[in-house]
């Protein structure tokens, strides 16, 4: 367990362990509800070391979860241009950490306030709060969104403007169920497809030319 990540949740641990506590007064059944969901917040804060590829040209997930869209789209926050946008959904019994999906450094990162839709939802992109991050190096800039969803109402950014990144390494993460989005050039060759469950900082999801 990491402890930044767990860290996140320490005002849920503590309001769970009270609710548990004062359970017991009333019943000991009652009472293994809660120490459920305790134990059930451990596992949703894991956030497991994983084995990112060397190669420089390999663009990786920048989260864990399913790959629900593949779509050309312009990206009009950072790069402003069509790019190739990835749509990972993560769901509550997913790893929430976010990771670079290259080696770079961080040029750009903005908070917008918005809904909370489903993150299955076709139009949670533009309508859910969400944050922006661009990450920059000599070969290409990729843009990553991290977007809420129906559950998910807190995002949580580690590093700012100007840090340095290896690729694999975190820089953030939502709350229980949500969406990550990874905006590649038109000239990546994409590895994955719709369907296609990946691991963030270990799953190649793209190559670039």
């Amino acid at each position: 367990m990491r402890l930044q990540t767990l860290f996140e949740a320490r005002w849920i641990l503590v309001a769970l362990l009270v609710l548990a506590t004062l359970s017991l007064l009333i019943s000991t059944w009652v009472s293994l509800f809660w120490f459920a969901l305790i134990a059930y917040t451990f596992v949703f804060f894991r956030d497991p070391e994983r084995t990112t590829p060397v190669d420089p040209d390999v663009v990786v997930a920048a989260a864990d979860g399913v790959v629900v869209e593949i779509a050309d789209l312009e990206e009009t926050e950072v790069v402003r241009q069509t790019m190739r946008r990835v749509s990972i959904f993560l769901s509550v019994f997913d790893v929430h950490t976010n990771r670079a999906p290259i080696d770079g450094r961080i040029v750009y990162r903005e908070h917008r306030e918005g809904l909370c839709l489903d993150a299955r939802n076709p139009n949670c992109s533009l309508k859910n709060e969400a944050m922006t991050w661009a990450f920059e190096n000599p070969r290409a800039t990729l843009v990553v969104r991290q977007i809420t969803g129906a559950i998910a109402r807190r995002i949580v950014g580690w590093s700012q403007v100007g840090d340095v990144l290896r690729k694999g390494e975190r820089f953030g993460m939502i709350r229980f169920g949500s969406r990550t989005e990874v905006f590649l050039p038109l000239t990546a060759t994409v590895l994955v497809k719709v369907g296609d469950r990946v691991a963030g900082g270990a799953s190649a999801i793209a190559r670039l030319s």
